[in-house]
Order: structure tokens, then sequence, then C-alpha cells
């Protein structure tokens, strides 16, 4: 960090992410931290548990495996309906998969799918770890699990595709939550208190205000429809860290718990 009285945050470069990200790169917030920019989600909390950043925006399940956390209350990366960039595709139906390749960018999806799996639907399967190239995973693979920008980019024909946060959703009545803005402990000065610095609900809101300029974006970064796209941020995300998403986060712990994904379910702590 090149400046240490201000904080460094790092987030995912995804356009699931953009809205919470937005104040850091183009609005009111881009002077008051260094900005890290990250495609896959897992590398920001890598870079958070080294020190490296003060806050990140992270996998939610990794606040179970990073020690001294604390949450930003109010924001986050979440879906109460089809989220369409968590996806499973498959070469047969969910009921006969037996194998599955898990994208190298995930960490919460990937423990997501082992509880689909596991629990809703009591099949073993076994696990490997690739890069997100549909065609690899394939290869000696019967599913693969692909989440982010590359998701919403697969090649579909011939494959059938499960979205994640609908399946959670059919199961347990409940969002699901993906990721969350967490602070290191010894850094909390930045975030909380009077005099903050930084206020990721703020950040959130301005954001969410500029989703048709990042609808814009993304689709001549990534070939899509900006249509498609301003939809997929207004409506197959949500941002709001709301009680309704803190109950399916605490489910998801929970039984990430019992099936042996993290040592045992903390609770969640947010700043004060």
């Amino acid at each position: 960090m090149s400046d240490s009285s201000i904080p460094c945050i790092a987030a995912s470069s995804y356009l699931n992410a953009a809205p919470l990200c937005y104040s850091f790169v183009y609005g009111s917030l881009k002077d008051r931290c260094a900005f890290l920019s990250d495609e896959a989600p897992v590398r920001c909390s890598e870079l958070l548990a080294e020190g490296r950043a003060q806050a990140a925006l992270i996998p939610v399940i990794e606040y179970q495996r990073i020690p001294n956390l604390r949450i930003a209350p109010g924001a986050c990366v979440a879906s109460k309906r089809s989220v369409r960039s968590v996806l499973l595709a498959s070469k047969m139906p969910i009921s006969e998969v037996r194998s599955i390749a898990l994208d190298t960018s995930s960490r919460t999806s990937a423990a997501l799918i082992q509880i689909i799996f596991g629990h809703f639907y009591n099949i073993k399967a076994s696990y490997t770890t690739l890069p997100p190239k549909m065609e690899d995973m394939l290869e000696s693979n019967d599913a693969g699990l692909i989440i982010g920008d590359p998701a919403m980019l697969i090649n579909r024909s011939g494959l059938l595709i499960y979205d994640l946060a609908e399946e959670w959703l059919k199961h347990t009545g409940l969002p699901f939550v993906f990721a969350f803005w967490a602070i290191r402990a010894d850094s909390t000065r930045w975030f909380n208190g009077d005099n903050k610095t930084i206020d990721f609900d703020s950040a959130k809101i301005e954001g969410k205000d500029h989703a048709n300029d990042l609808a814009d974006l993304y689709s001549e970064r990534l070939g899509l429809s900006r249509d498609s796209l301003f939809s997929y941020l207004t409506e197959a995300i949500c941002y709001d860290l709301d009680e309704d998403s803190l109950r399916g986060l605490g489910l998801y712990y929970q039984l990430a718990a019992e099936h042996g994904l993290i040592q045992e379910a903390r609770d969640v702590l947010f700043l004060d």
C-alpha cells in the first residue's frame, strides 16, 4: 500500500461485485483508499489474510477460515432467485452426477455444491479443482462448477445447467449470500465510528445508482447484451445483507460445519 494513511481494499473484478466497488474505482471514495482488483474472489481473501489489504470483498466461507475479522453490515453479494453466474454445467441430470470439477476461483460455491449434493440429494460425488474452462472441466468429469463472468460466457449447447442459488432456494426457501465485506480486526479504525473513512453501505447505494453505467461498461467487456446485464445487476443479484439473507447465511454455515467443510460455525461479528 503506497499510503499508510488510507486503507487498502480488495475486491473481485467480476460484474456481480461491480456495484459494491463503483465508489472505490470511479466514485466518491476513490481517493480514500488504495483499491486492489483481482478476477478471482478467492485471491481477495488471501490478500486480506496476508495483511496486504485491510478490507476485502470475500467469499463468505472464508470468514470461517480466517481469524479476527469483522463484517460490514448492510452490503453483500447475494441472490433471492436465479443468480445466473454460479452454475453447475452437467452432461447428465443432477441425480446421475458423480464427479464434479470445481472452479479454482470458487470457495463459497465449492462448499455450496458439496452441501447441495451431500445434504439435499444425498449423493456422494468426487471433486477436483480446475481452472474455469468448461471443455477441460468436462473432459473427465460429469459436471463442472463455474462462477462469475466466465459462467455467463460458457457454451451451453448439449449441457444441463443448474443455478446454485435456485437450488439453494428450492431446498431452503432462503436467499444465498456469496460474498460480503470483511475487515481485519486490527484495521477497523477506517471503517467504523463517527470519523470513519469508508462506509460500505453508502458505497453500495452509490454503486446501485450507477447500474446503467456498469451494464454499458461490462457489455463492451464481455460482449453480452447491456439489457441482460442490467437485469442481472438489478434483479438476479441482491446487494442488501438483510434479515432473510442472514438467516440463509446462518444455515449455510451450519450445514458446512455438519459436512466437515469448516471446523465450526462461528457467529458473524459485525463492525461496531
